[in-house]
Parts: structure tokens; C-alpha cells; sequence
């Protein structure tokens, strides 16, 4: 059969009755293509070829009249980029990819298009429309490659992960056709169009929406909300044909719950995808879960059966359900009297609230083991192990309800099902919402130990059941053109956290967060997948609630890294470039240039300010510490070398000496071993803090302990960096091999009298480090890579000299004052 010329691609609605179809070739004929609608259910009033610019839209690049290529940027996709301050150019293989940075051929320029401002830049066509096809992407004149939209038609992988924007000779603009509809179409049901030709059609290709509806929303309240002894409900559902609520006043009745049909919320300007329920008495304590109907297909993924718990849900019996209505005046507000530290004087310790509390030394019962009120009593008592350690910050991992299967299940967290209820698998009685108070509670308890609480929160995908699923799936998550779910998060369902109510749910979420649970900051799981623009919004909405919130991002996904595009951002960033490079560097396998970049605060390329970079050598993913870096076999540091602990302190000295918001893992300061098994989200018995082992390695962990208080002391205040220091502040010297490093800080006297210096050494052999007449400036020795000293303890043999002594697998800190 001969294949259909000019085949259709793609076709969407830009409004409820006008939209685009793309052609996958321009369109030469003379008169126009037999496009139709693919089904009765409407009819086009207008067709007529679109303007070429708007290709643009959809390629970033079309051919004008007079023959030019031009590239075209539409500054709203990237609001994080200061366009007026900052050049862009257009980089690719017909120009040498970064070569074209600084080249005035290659920078665009701002200018109007289409009723709007962009940045473009013709070029002369020919060489640019060739086949293969060429590849570009827009970059930043300080080096920063600027995202692409993950659903665009001219996408292709380099080979390398990564994608770019193809240019496709025979796709110039001339491949576009809009029409206009009778009618509004409704949007729960679907439409087709198809290419007709001598009274045949080619297969119908299905309408998608377009960005106006991934921009519709509302700002009504969402939830069960009590309000005057009434409950009112509401869901966003801007697909639905019905949308029906159940509510039981016990669990044992769920079979026997009301139902009751949830009604269109007309607001201002028509309807907003909103369904309410109002019912005239006060349900505090009751029970109930939503089913949601829609069009079929693979973007619809509705099935009113499922039962579908309230993305709004304040608390939930599980992870199916239902959702628990709560009266406000009960919830109650959290701590909010507590300081939050300033960001350079945080240290953190990442933990999780089983392995804290399942060999707590205390006489707690086993299901207070398994959750809030278990963890609050061990936070309480004066023996806490994370008090003893010193740290001001706990980062703990995700509360939200997950999907393990029965309370004893053990988890990491990372697969939530819902955004405001806490975990009830923590909770002593989940169907009686203990977990509201005794999370409440346990904030409080941190509170009390001069501790700030950072919540390790996952907006970038869903648990099972994946509720949000079942409620609109073209709206919430990230499809590819045949309805199939992205997965950059490795996890199977990608969020797309860009639409407006996603953005508003996370936004939402922690704001609740604040108020009701008192937490000072939060960890953005996979936060390349949430995307700057969003992330910035989300800074704006709770900086608003509390300015002085903590903000860290892990900045990857399997997709790519923005830890460079939030440098403008008031988010800080795990460091995971720090994390790889310290492991090998204590191994004698890293250079002093680069530890020096590192414990300067990783200066400009990851982060524009100090507390910016999150340096850490653990987490709970991949290996522990100890077994990443043993010398024993099958990386089981369960029984470390002498070396082994000896690296371990050059990390620490390293870690807490650099600029930066440091982070251990728990335990990490009492060489907490897995045995080497690299994935442990569901071993509780691996994961379980063994603090016996305290006692076993009690220098290590006062090692710790001693850097987490020097640093947090007046004396270490030179460590604690707001701002970037002068240019002559520090001073590196290199030692032989170029692997040990001496760095004074405060070396020009910028900031007052007192200096430190900070001399490691990760060979096996001792070395001498020449640092000239910074000799004479009265070295006192505060610590090597044993132990703190005191001035009367000082161990005999030690002085800083012009070419200054460095043990092997050693390191030391000096403090001095200036004359």
C-alpha cells in the first residue's frame, strides 16, 4: 500500500475551539490538504495554513519569506535567565557546540513575534538545511544549557542521554494548518482528525489539548474542609464526566457508605475543572474517597471503580484510603517559635524515623519502634545520639503516606500517595489520625534540642495506587504523543509538576507543612524533574509563609543536572560532584586543585553563594561511607581497616572544615556498615542504626562530634561563609604529587585577626608542603586527624614550619591571631 504523504504528527487545541495540525513535511501544493475531523462529534468552520513563525512554537526555529533560518527563544520558558543581562546563543554541531559561547554571530537578540517578545537570530537557510539533519540548543553566555520542552516533534538523543532540537529541511513552518470549530469542544471526550485522499483516510490522529489546558485551574479551597459546622468538598478534575463521593462513619461500613454526586463549580468566568459537594453538618473523624469517570483511551486511564483518595486528604488509613475528614480547629497549628538556623550554620544529618528510633536505648514497646511517638521519646531523652553528635538540622527521609502494603512493611518513603497526609505506617492508630499529632509532636521534640527539621519531600512521581492517576492522567503526569507515561525518575510515572494545579498542589503541600507541622525546610527529591521555572515558584509561595525556610534540591534525575540553573535561585543543592570526589581524594586517587575548588565552597560553576552547595560523602541511596571506601572485599567495611578509619577522618576534617552546609548520614560517625549491599529501601534490619557501634569506634564518633562543635563555634566562624569572601581570603599550597593540600583562611585579614589553617595528606607517605612566611604567624594546633587538643594537651612534635610536616593518610587544624 503507498504510504500517505504529508502524514499528520501531531494535532492539538491552543483553546476549546481552535487548534494546530502538523504536517511532517511543508506542504506544497496548491491548494490546501484534505484535513477533517475524524469523527461526528464536531466540525471545523475555518481551515487555513498557518503562519510559518509559528512553527517556532513547536521547533523553535522556521524559514521567513525572504529564505532565513530563524532561531527563536521564548524567554517564559526560562524565567530564571535574566535575558536583558544575559546573552543566549545558539550553539550546535554546525558551529561547534560550546565554541559558538561569546561568537556575536551566534547570540540572539530580543525582538517582537506574533503579538509577543522573543529572542531570535536569522541566519542564511542553505548551510543550516542539510541532510542528516542539524542539531542546536540555546546556551547561556555563562555556559548553562537551556532546557527543551520533553514533548516537542523535533527532538533527538545525542547518543549521550541527552537530547537536542533538530533542524529538518523539509519542515519549515510550511507544515502547519489552524482551524477554528463550530463550537467550543468539551473536554471530556475525545476528537481525531485525519488526512483525507481520493475518498480514502489515513489513521486518525488523535486531538491533544494544548498548553491552555495544562494552565487551567482554580483558587477555590481544595479537601474536606469544616467551615461553620458544614463540610464542604472539593477535587479538580477538569476531564471528568462525573465525579462521585462515598463517606462512611466507621471503617467497617465502607461497604455500606453514602454517595453522593459532586456538582460543576461555576466561578468567574465559567467553570475550572472544580467539583463540589456540600453537606450541612460537621464530619470531623468521618471516612471517604472519590471515583472519577472520564473519556477512554490511553490518555484517560479512568476507571470509576478504583477508589480515589483526596489528593487534599489532610490524613489516610493507608495508602489506598480512604481519606480522613479533620476538623481544623483539632489539627491545631505546629511549632512555629522555633529559630531556623541561618544556612551557613547549619549541619545536617540526613535519617529516617525507623532506623533512628528500632535500637533506640530505651524501653519503648515494638510498635513504638516502628514510628512518631517511639522516635519522640528517644528525641527527648538528654542520651539522643543526633544531640550528643552536635548537629543543628535533621533531614528527614519522605513522611507523606507511601505505598507499603502494611504498616510493618519497612520503606524508604519515595513512592507517596498522597501529599498532605503523614505516613500513617508511623502512627500508633492511623484510622483515628494520631499521625497528625504525633508528628506534630516529634517536630517539637527536635525543636526543644535545638534542632530544625528538613523534610525530604518527592513531587517528581507517585506511589501505588498512583491516585492522581486515576483523576486526569494527561493532566497530572508527563506523556509522550502515544499516552505513554514518561519515566526519568526510574520510578514508571513522571509528574508533571509544570501544569498549574501540580504546581499549586506542591505548593500547597508545603505550605501545610509549615503551618500545621512547624517543619523549617524541605529536600526536593529528583528536583530536575520538578523544573526551575516550577521550583521558583514554589521558593516564592512558602517564602511568603516563612522566609527563612531551608531549601536544598537534589538537582538530577536520569534525564540530566540543574544544579547550574538554580545558581540565580535561593535553592542550595546536593553536592554530588563533592560526594564522588572526596571518596576517591582520601584513596590518594583526587588532586589538591580540586579538592581546593571543593572546600572553597564550589565556587560560581555549582553555587553563586556559599551555603548553596550541600557537601555530604553519604547518603541513604548507594553504599555507606565505610563500605564505599574499605579495603575489604565485596565493599563490606562491617569490621574497618586501620586505614579504613583513618580515611574516614580526612573526610571528616575535609567535610566540616569546607564552605559550604555540611551533611552526614546517620551513623556515619560511627562507621554505619550495610555489609556493602548498594540498595537497601527496604531492609529495616540493614538500615536500623546499630549504636553499639558507638562504643566500638568511640574516637570516630568523637572525631565528629569535636568538628561538628569547633565549626559551630565562634572559633570556627571562618568556615561559615553568607557571602563569597574576598578574592584574597584563601590561600592553597600544593603539596608534592600534587595531592596534599595547606589552606589558610582569612589569609589577607579580611575578616579580622584570626586565620585557620587546614593541612591533609591522602598518600601513604609523608610529605612537606613549602607555605613561606605564613610560617611565622604563631600556629596554634587544634586538631590532627586523631583528636581535638586543648592548649595543655597538645601533643609534643607538632609546629608549623616553612615547609610544613603532613603525615601520611594525615591532616591538622591551626588557629592563629594577627598582629
Amino acid at each position: 500500500m503507498e504510504a500517505w504523504p504529508h502524514r499528520i504528527i501531531r494535532a492539538w487545541l491552543s483553546t476549546a475551539s481552535t487548534g494546530v495540525i502538523e504536517l511532517d513535511a511543508d506542504w506544497t501544493g496548491e491548494s490546501l490538504p484534505l484535513l477533517a475531523p475524524g469523527d461526528k462529534a464536531f466540525a471545523f468552520e475555518d481551515l487555513s495554513p498557518a503562519a510559518p513563525s509559528r512553527y517556532a512554537d513547536e521547533a523553535s526555529y522556521y524559514v521567513d519569506d525572504a529564505g532565513r533560518l530563524v532561531f527563536v527563544l521564548d524567554p517564559e520558558e526560562h524565567t530564571w535567565v535574566d535575558f536583558d543581562a544575559m546573552p543566549v546563543f545558539v550553539a550546535g554541531d554546525f558551529n561547534g557546540w560550546q565554541e559558538a559561547v561569546g561568537r556575536p554571530e551566534w547570540r540572539l537578540e530580543a525582538a517582537e513575534l506574533n503579538g509577543r517578545r522573543v529572542w531570535r537570530l536569522p541566519r542564511p537557510a542553505a548551510p543550516l538545511l542539510a541532510d542528516p539533519p542539524r542539531q542546536f540548543k540555546f546556551v547561556t553566555g555563562d555556559n548553562r544549557w537551556l532546557d527543551l520542552p520533553r514533548d516537542a516533534t523535533n527532538l533527538v538523543p545525542d547518543g549521550q542521554g541527552h537530547f537536542n532540537r533538530a533542524i529538518y529541511r523539509h519542515r519549515t513552518g510550511r507544515n502547519l494548518f489552524q482551524f477554528t470549530t463550530t463550537r467550543p469542544l468539551v473536554l471530556n471526550q475525545t476528537y481525531s482528525v485525519v488526512h483525507l485522499r481520493d475518498g480514502q483516510q489515513a489513521p486518525k490522529v488523535r486531538l491533544r489539548l494544548g498548553r491552555f489546558f495544562h494552565e487551567m485551574g482554580s483558587d477555590l479551597p481544595l479537601g474536606a474542609r469544616i467551615e461553620r459546622g458544614e463540610t464542604t468538598f472539593r477535587i479538580f478534575a477538569p476531564r471528568a464526566k462525573h465525579v462521585r463521593l462515598f463517606l462512611c462513619e466507621t471503617l467497617a461500613g465502607q461497604e455500606q457508605a453514602f454517595g453522593y454526586e459532586l456538582d460543576r463549580r461555576e466561578e468567574e468566568g465559567g467553570w475550572r475543572g472544580v467539583w463540589e459537594a456540600h453537606l450541612d453538618r460537621n464530619l470531623h473523624g468521618w471516612f471517604y474517597w472519590y471515583s472519577v469517570s472520564g473519556p477512554p483511551g490511553v490518555f484517560g486511564n479512568f476507571q470509576p471503580g478504583q477508589k480515589v483518595l483526596d489528593p487534599y486528604a489532610q490524613a489516610a488509613v493507608g495508602r489506598e484510603g480512604p481519606g480522613i475528614v479533620l476538623d481544623p480547629a483539632w489539627v491545631g497549628r505546629g511549632d512555629r517559635s522555633f529559630a531556623t538556623p541561618a544556612w551557613q550554620d547549619l549541619v545536617i544529618a540526613e535519617a529516617h524515623v525507623r532506623d533512628l528510633a528500632a535500637h533506640a536505648p530505651l524501653p519503648l514497646s515494638p510498635a513504638e519502634r516502628q514510628g512518631y511517638a517511639g522516635l519522640t521519646q528517644w528525641v527527648r531523652s538528654p542520651d539522643f545520639h543526633l544531640r550528643k553528635l552536635g548537629v543543628n538540622a535533621v533531614e528527614l527521609q519522605p513522611l507523606h503516606e507511601f505505598d507499603n502494603r502494611t504498616r510493618e512493611e519497612y520503606h524508604w518513603g519515595y513512592m507517596a500517595v498522597n501529599f498532605f497526609a503523614p505516613a500513617s505506617a508511623y502512627a500508633a492508630d492511623p484510622a483515628r489520625a494520631t499521625q497528625v499529632k504525633e508528628l506534630q509532636e516529634l517536630v517539637a521534640a527536635f525543636h526543644a534540642q535545638g534542632i530544625a527539621v528538613v523534610v525530604d519531600v518527592v513531587y517528581n512521581h507517585v506511589g501505588e495506587p498512583a491516585h492522581l492517576l486515576f483523576i486526569d492522567k494527561q493532566y497530572y503526569f508527563e506523556l509522550d504523543h502515544t499516552g505513554e507515561l514518561a519515566n526519568w525518575s526510574g520510578c514508571g510515572n513522571d509528574l508533571r509538576c509544570r501544569s498549574a494545579m501540580a504546581r499549586r498542589l506542591i505548593c500547597d503541600s508545603l505550605i501545610h507543612l509549615i503551618q500545621v507541622y512547624g517543619v523549617d525546610g524541605f529536600r526536593f527529591d529528583l528536583a530536575e524533574l520538578i523544573g526551575v521555572e516550577v521550583l521558583r515558584e514554589i521558593e516564592a509561595a512558602v517564602k511568603r509563609v516563612k522566609p527563612d525556610v531551608i531549601l536544598i534540591a537534589e538537582p538530577w534525575s536520569f534525564r540530566g543536572h540543574i544544579a547550574a540553573a538554580l545558581r540565580p535561585t535561593g535553592f542550595a543543592s546536593w553536592n554530588d560532584g563533592y560526594r564522588n570526589f572526596v571518596r576517591e581524594y582520601v584513596r590518594g586517587f583526587g588532586a589538591a586543585d580540586r579538592l581546593e575548588y571543593f572546600m572553597k565552597g564550589s565556587p560560581w560553576h555549582f553555587a553563586f553563594f556559599p551555603a548553596q552547595t550541600v557537601n555530604y560523602t553519604e547518603s541513604h541511596d548507594d553504599r555507606t561511607w565505610i563500605d564505599q571506601i574499605t579495603e575489604n572485599p565485596e565493599y563490606n567495611g562491617f569490621r574497618p581497616t586501620h586505614n579504613d578509619r583513618q580515611r574516614t577522618h580526612l573526610m571528616a576534617a575535609i567535610l566540616f572544615a569546607s564552605v559550604g552546609i555540611p551533611l552526614v548520614a546517620a551513623g556515619q560517625d560511627f562507621l554505619r556498615s550495610k555489609h556493602g549491599v548498594n540498595n537497601t529501601y527496604q531492609r529495616g534490619d540493614l538500615n536500623a542504626l546499630d549504636y553499639h557501634r558507638i562504643a566500638r569506634y568511640p574516637g570516630t564518633h568523637r572525631y565528629f562530634a569535636d568538628w561538628i562543635a569547633f565549626r559551630r563555634s565562634p572559633r570556627g566562624q571562618l568556615l561559615r561563609q553568607w557571602s563569597r569572601p574576598s578574592e584574597g581570603f584563601f590561600r592553597a599550597f600544593h603539596g608534592p604529587a600534587l595531592a596534599s593540600l595547606i589552606l589558610v583562611y582569612n589569609a589577607d585579614g579580611s575578616q579580622g585577626r584570626q586565620r585557620l589553617l587546614f593541612a591533609v595528606n591522602p598518600t601513604l607517605e609523608n610529605v612537606r608542603v613549602e607555605i613561606g612566611a605564613f610560617a611565622a604567624l604563631g600556629w596554634q594546633l587544634v586538631a590532627d586527624q586523631e583528636a581535638f587538643y586543648t592548649p595543655h594537651e597538645r601533643p609534643p612534635g607538632y609546629a608549623v614550619t616553612p615547609d610544613c610536616f603532613i603525615a601520611a593518610l594525615g591532616c591538622s587544624l591551626w588557629t592563629a591571631e594577627a598582629d
